[in-house]
């Protein structure tokens, strides 16, 4: 096939019948990287991909080509129709196109060994799927969630992709909804998803209660995860989430990153009322009594995560995150009697993580000790003038006064002996310098290298 040959395929796919056998072609030149006629092929297939209307024969190209690449790039020519032509196809084609995406999808994720072979294309076809629901769901598509959350239950493993499908939705809503739909529609979108939220909650629950699918369960965590940042408190606080969190999932080494980023997003919930404090105090103490079964305060991080495989690195930066949200959000919670010892404890721990040495876990427990510096600054000045000379002693907390300030710092000083360890420790290193005499006779500086 020379350049001549690639032209003359596109003008027939172009304005003839269209012939899947030709596109394969065409891919084939394109995505070989020693092919002579790449440049062409490349540019043929942006003829193709701006043709008005070869997005009718995407299901074709799908179901009939032989060249993996080509089914991919009959996925985008049905995507860029979906996002540009969507309101003006006729309601039959537009049924037509949604029945092709979710029959496909059902039909390759449904058998286990082939989920697994084509992981990758059955995750354009869920983005293509959202695509799809951005168009018409919920005012088109009422039943989406329901026919979804019922499919779900008749197999674990259309079950882990239909998760894989709500995640990326809640992804689109809420997280990337910005800049690609209005707000009206955005607005309409969420209202939808929070009035059936419950649906997906209870089957979320009956995954993490009954299944034994390692699959289905990691991506029910992370799926769950997502939906935290907006869900109604109440299937937080008043079900047995946390619970399961805690003492099912981040106990068991191969659930334990995913369940600790949910308990993240729970822990750094903020400005909420004052109802919920004591179940935060609950959350806080229990994790640390889960976390004690797997290291004590005590213990030195540093060869874990220098040493540890890739799970135990990502474990020790969630770790990371979780006690500098969690104490970010709810500091003030945790300084009551009854949980003074966990706060402390919990600041132990970050004490060990904080001496891990790497740049991006030391910068995420800094955001925390920065905090605690300020607020307990703050507090320290608050009551007491800190120009006043008879009051040096009780600055210094030399006397030990019980003012509100000191009495705080009292109860912080075990941990910040450590935090100052830590801080001089990943100290930028000063400039070493020599003081010589030059040729001249001049006292000069030198730097060392």
């Amino acid at each position: 096939m020379n350049t001549n040959d690639v032209e003359a395929i596109t003008q027939k796919l172009l304005n003839g019948e269209f012939d899947v056998t030709l596109l394969d072609q065409v891919v084939g030149a394109a995505y070989d990287p020693v092919s002579p006629h790449r440049a062409a092929a490349n540019k043929a297939l942006m003829q193709l991909q701006e043709a008005p209307d070869l997005w009718k024969a995407a299901d074709s190209i799908i179901e009939k080509a032989q060249n993996p690449q080509s089914r991919f790039f009959g996925v985008q020519v049905l995507d860029d129709a979906i996002k540009t032509r969507w309101k003006i196809l006729p309601a039959e084609q537009r049924d037509g196109i949604k029945s092709f995406v979710v029959g496909k999808i059902i039909k390759m994720s449904s058998d286990e060994a082939l989920m697994k072979q084509e992981k990758v294309f059955i995750g354009k076809m869920n983005l293509t799927l959202v695509e799809i629901l951005k168009q018409e769901w919920p005012h088109n598509w009422p039943s989406f969630i329901s026919d979804l959350v019922g499919s779900s239950k008749t197999s674990e493993i259309l079950c882990e992709n239909n998760m894989q499908i709500l995640k990326l939705l809640s992804e689109e809503v809420f997280d990337f909804s910005r800049d690609q739909m209005v707000t009206e529609k955005v607005k309409r979108m969420k209202e939808s998803l929070n009035g059936e939220f419950s649906q997906i909650f209870q089957l979320c629950e009956f995954v993490l209660e009954h299944s034994q699918h390692p699959g289905l369960i990691k991506v029910t965590l992370q799926t769950l995860q997502r939906f935290l940042t907006w869900i109604p408190l109440g299937f937080i606080f008043q079900t047995k989430l946390i619970e399961v969190l805690l003492n099912k999932f981040f106990v068991e080494p191969t659930t334990r990153n995913y369940a600790l980023d949910c308990l993240t997003e729970i822990g750094t919930l903020q400005d909420l009322e004052p109802q919920y404090d004591p179940l935060f105090r609950q959350l806080f103490v229990t994790f640390l009594q889960r976390l004690g079964d797997i290291f004590t305060p005590e213990t030195d991080l540093a060869p874990a995560f220098e040493y540890g495989n890739e799970d135990d690195r990502m474990f020790i930066q969630k770790l990371a995150l979780f006690l500098s949200g969690f104490l970010k959000a709810h500091l003030k919670v945790l300084e009551v009697q009854e949980s003074h010892q966990a706060l402390i404890t919990g600041m132990f721990y970050l004490v060990r993580v904080s001496e891990v040495k790497e740049t991006e876990i030391f910068r995420i427990c800094l955001e925390a000790w920065h905090m605690l510096a300020e607020d307990l600054y703050k507090s320290e000045h608050k009551n007491q003038g800190f120009y006043d000379r008879g009051s040096a002693n009780r600055v210094l907390n030399l006397n030990g006064d019980a003012t509100n300030g000191s009495s705080r710092k009292f109860l912080y000083s075990p941990v910040l002996s450590g935090v100052r360890l830590v801080m001089i420790a990943n100290m930028a290193k000063p400039e070493e310098v020599l003081i010589v005499e030059d040729e001249n006779g001049d006292i000069v500086r030198e730097t060392t290298k």
